[in-house]
């Protein structure tokens, strides 16, 4: 029996290596024979093509991500939702209203109803469970990340739960899932260090400020979507009157394998809400 124990072990010990081996051998060529970095090809219908650069030395978590979820083709079809001029340009919600979040469904390219996934915390998911990713900015202690927001940058979209109450800070951080935005001008240095950019565009970039100047309407008074509300005065005029819509998203990672990324369980704002009054909350 502990013959048979040991080689049960050796086993495991030997497919571990094999498994590390792999996963190092990616990272062993990027570093050695001058791989470039993953490049992507972003087709948006009637308006054109976008190619950008990822930077996983500033922001390895959204890399993966991106990466993954484009080559599942979550991003085929979905539109820039959210567009304000002399600022940025937003997309990559499945829901297209700034909504939405991507499942492990979506991340392991699977809708096996059955399968098990598990954050990186270890805790329990399912193929429909949503998930966030780690921002991985200066704010949020994250110090590889000096890449500045300027014209072109590439960046994880993220909640802001601060403007319900200031000790929501690291739950805000800490909610980027699918949606990503492109800036258009340098002017917003005061974002520097609070989002997460992971990518640069270099052809295309007059496309990023033809759908920056598309005429647009009211967005609903909570999200960037057509609601009873948006009409309201106070709403941000950042709703494309006519959509804008990515045909399709793909990434050449020059044969380098960059893995899923670390995921992590999202904020329940409604449950830390019914929380503040002592009160239990039941989806």
């Amino acid at each position: 029996m502990k013959n048979i124990s040991k080689i049960c072990w050796l086993i495991a010990l030997v497919l571990i290596i094999i498994i590390l081996g792999v996963l190092g051998f990616g990272y062993y060529k990027k570093k050695t024979l001058n791989i470039p970095n993953p490049t992507v090809t972003m087709e948006i219908e009637n308006y054109g093509t976008v190619k950008l650069e990822l930077y996983p030395e500033f922001a390895p978590e959204a890399v993966k991500n991106f990466i993954t979820l484009a080559n599942n083709g979550y991003y085929n079809g979905v539109k820039f939702h959210r567009v304000v001029k002399d600022f940025m340009i937003q997309g990559g919600d499945s829901k297209g209203d700034g909504t939405g979040s991507p499942t492990f469904a979506d991340l392991y390219n699977s809708d096996d109803e059955n399968a098990k996934y598990k954050y990186s915390n270890g805790h329990d998911a399912t193929s429909t469970s949503d998930y966030n990713i780690k921002g991985e900015f200066i704010a949020n202690g994250y110090k590889n990340n000096t890449l500045n927001l300027t014209e072109g940058t590439l960046a994880m979209a993220r909640a802001d739960y601060t403007s319900y109450s200031p000790t929501l800070a690291e739950q805000s951080y800490n909610s980027a899932g699918s949606q990503f935005f492109i800036m258009t001008t340098n002017n917003h240095t005061n974002l520097d260090g609070y989002y997460a950019g992971f990518g640069k565009v270099i052809e295309g970039m007059d496309v990023v400020h033809n759908i920056e100047n598309v005429e647009c309407k009211a967005a609903s008074t909570d999200e960037n979507s057509d609601g009873e509300n948006s009409s309201n005065q106070n709403a941000e005029i950042s709703t494309p009157v006519t959509d804008v819509k990515i045909s399709s998203v793909t990434v050449d990672t020059h044969g380098v394998e960059y893995g899923k990324p670390d995921t992590i369980e999202p904020f329940n704002y409604m449950k830390w809400l019914y929380a503040q009054y002592g009160m239990d909350y039941t989806e």
